[in-house]
């Protein structure tokens, strides 16, 4: 059998009651993770943009661009949530996949789930699905094989995966739908010929939301896709793309991001907090990490965002100078700080051969700091957030409430938090009320609920109900 066609009776057969309680709560944590991450760059020139470009190329609709009071269609609401979420390079991410699989699936599997009605149950599922195929595929790929780690090019088989499950498709339409997002998802740039350079391309995510989401739609309508698209054994090993479906799930796999940048710097940022003493002058600080993380672009002095999500020199000196608070998240008067660009500007940062063969499994660091009492050593192997080294509630709770409190009113957050604690007994319907903004729910009497259902609102007749099935 093609590996694509046995992922896709995965997806089309797995039943919604077997899903267990473990990973539901996994889910509801992850959720509520991109939720702050979407927070925090919901102001960002990247996110704006995307939700000008949702309205004007995709259109207006009944899919709601969380936190504001916009709306569009299915895959512009999709595309614009993953733009916000990943803006700040702040999600959710795997180590195998050596990538980020939530800003994808997430706003992917919500925007198609509210626009068709979903079941609660459902949803959840779409999303383990959604998580499971694009990091199997992402994870499948032998190291020497792998030409670019953008996330853009493996995310669109999640996006699809879970909009295949939302709209009900068959085994033969969901094999089609994935083989159609695997080879029209975004290439994004290769390894081999262009650094991480910070634009806003970054990885490539909101395009392949965009790929995976219309392939699953362009499917049941009978489009065709490559089934023998993942059936390489050179380029995707077979035990790690199909073996074992259901056994476990990878999206329990995943990794939480304290700081916003990106997740090669997190050891030395980590390394760098533990080292730290206030009010004493660094006189050098040496970073040795693996070779992949030489890759990024780096720059000592970037002039956008994106930029210094992708520089060790930049984001290191940020954390030496003002702790963990400065990168929870990243403020953009930063990048013109003195102070900060004059650390960054001596940082030392060099490959080791102790972690040559490190990534994509791990993406240790060493520091040495030299504070005025003499060199000061600490090797992190596993970052926080790692699974290896997770973060506790308290402080994934803490992490929402500072990436979110510039966009988001600490009552808002509240509400939010409280819809997501109570999501697999409650269901979606209070969150999404929860990411509107207060003055945008207007359905406060019954009244005004006959009035909108009088003006043909079919937002509301999809909150209220649809053929008997319990929608949000």
């Amino acid at each position: 059998m093609q590996a694509i066609t046995e992922l896709a009776n995965f997806v089309s057969s797995y039943p919604a009651s077997a899903l267990p309680a473990a990973t539901r709560r996994t889910i509801s944590l992850l959720i509520q993770d991109l939720i702050g991450a979407t927070a925090a760059g919901l102001r960002s020139p990247l996110a704006d943009a995307a939700r000008k470009a949702a309205l004007e190329a995709y259109g207006e609709g009944y899919v709601s661009i969380w936190l504001t009071d916009k709306r569009s269609s299915v895959v512009g609401a999709a595309m614009a949530n993953s733009a916000a979420a990943s803006a700040l390079d702040i999600d959710d991410g795997h180590r195998g996949a050596g990538g980020h699989a939530g800003a994808g699936v997430i706003p992917a599997a919500l925007s198609v789930a509210q626009a068709v009605g979903a079941s609660d149950l459902e949803t959840l599922v779409a999303i383990a699905l959604g998580y499971e195929i694009a990091l199997r595929v992402a994870s499948s790929r032998p190291v020497e094989t792998i030409d670019t780690y953008a996330s853009g090019r493996w995310v669109s088989y999640g996006a699809a995966a879970a909009a295949c499950r939302l709209l009900g498709l068959s085994a033969t339409e969901a094999a089609h739908a994935l083989a159609i997002a695997g080879s029209e998802g975004p290439i994004v740039f290769m390894t081999a010929s262009s650094k991480f350079e910070g634009s806003t391309i970054k990885e490539g995510i909101p395009p392949a939301v965009v790929a995976g989401v219309t392939a699953a739609y362009r499917a049941r309508a009978a489009a065709t896709g490559p089934l023998d698209l993942l059936d390489d054994n050179d380029r995707f090993t077979r035990q790690l793309l199909t073996g074992d479906l259901g056994s476990s799930w990878e999206v329990e796999k995943c990794y939480l991001k304290p700081y916003a940048c990106c997740r090669y710097i997190h050891a030395a940022i980590d390394a760098i907090l533990a080292l730290r003493r206030d009010g004493e002058e660094i006189r050098n600080l040496r970073i040795e990490t693996f070779p992949q993380a030489m890759r990024l672009a780096n720059e000592r002095a970037p002039s956008t965002l994106e930029g210094g999500q992708y520089s060790f020199y930049f984001s290191c000196a940020l954390a030496a100078l003002f702790g963990r608070e400065a990168l929870q998240p990243v403020q953009k008067e930063r990048l013109a700080d003195a102070r900060v660009l004059e650390l960054a500007a001596r940082i030392e940062l060099e490959p080791v051969p102790d972690f040559a063969s490190a990534f994509p499994v791990g993406t240790p660091a060493r520091v040495v700091i030299d504070q005025g009492k003499g060199p000061e050593e600490m090797t992190v192997p596993h970052p926080l957030g790692d699974v290896a080294n997770p973060l506790s509630s308290d402080q994934i709770a803490e992490k929402f409430k500072n990436i979110a409190q510039k966009n988001v009113h600490p009552k808002w957050q509240d509400e939010i938090l409280s819809a997501i604690a109570s999501l697999d007994t409650t269901g979606f319907l209070p969150l999404l009320t929860a990411l509107l903004p207060w003055d945008s729910r207007h359905w406060t009497s019954e009244t005004a609920i006959f009035t909108e259902l009088e003006k043909g609102n079919l937002e509301l007749w999809r909150i209220l109900g649809d053929r008997g099935k319990r929608p949000f």
